[in-house]
């Protein structure tokens, strides 16, 4: 069973979902595969995205944030009774794989998130933008949902009298927020996704929230 943990987008499953898949995975012996490249490393408040819902993958896919965005760098975890089963085959070497520069920029990228505590503010920041962000949604009915985990986070916009995906008002809002300063990419369209650096400050939070307001009022269709 592959999935990833939470959808990029984001979307987040109900709470119980991944306890209900691992023990399904467990009744019928297959591993439970989970992919978390794009926000592994503290972006959701916790250090794995799958620590949030109690549970351990037999294997883990990570990347992107692995190399601290500096150097280009993946990998694989396995639970260690994978590992035994493996050890004895010859997985082969190619120039292309384990980089010790890339061994080096991720040891430093952990050993940063661990210093500077930004496993926890991510879920403080968080919290501040969504509170902000919902009062953002009260003010414009074009957004139909905010939701998000840590500092991944999304604005969905819709038509408030279809609910269809507002493509259009996003692509807008998005060249605009880029004219005033400001800088995310749309997902599925509709969504506006927010995935700041750990390091953003509460100011910079506030500012973005700002822009944002001020895209909106400039781009909705009166």
């Amino acid at each position: 069973v592959i999935g990833e943990t939470i959808r990029s987008s984001p979307f987040l499953p109900h709470p119980e979902y991944w306890n209900i898949v691992r023990e399904a995975c467990d009744r019928h012996g297959a591993l439970l595969i989970l992919d978390e490249i794009p926000h592994a490393f503290g972006r959701t408040g916790a250090m794995f995205t799958h620590q949030h819902y109690g549970i351990v993958p037999d294997l883990l896919v990570l990347g992107k944030g692995l190399g601290g965005g500096v150097v280009p760098f993946a990998a694989v975890l396995a639970k260690d009774e994978l590992n035994e089963a493996i050890k004895e085959r010859a997985m082969g070497h190619f120039t292309h794989e384990k980089s010790p520069l890339g061994s080096r920029a991720a040891l430093a990228m952990i050993q940063i998130i661990e210093r500077e505590g930004l496993v926890e503010q991510a879920t403080k920041k968080g919290a501040f933008a969504l509170q902000h962000l919902q009062k953002l949604k009260a003010e414009h009915s074009w957004i139909s949902d905010v939701r998000g985990l840590g500092l991944m986070i999304g604005v969905e916009l819709r038509h408030p009298d279809t609910s269809k995906p507002a493509k259009e008002l996003a692509n807008d809002v998005m060249v605009r927020c880029l004219e005033l300063g400001l800088n995310f990419k749309i997902s599925m369209g509709c969504i506006v996704n927010w995935t700041p650096p750990l390091t953003v400050t509460q100011d910079q939070l506030s500012r973005a929230t700002s822009i944002l307001n001020q895209a909106l009022q400039d781009c909705t269709p009166s």
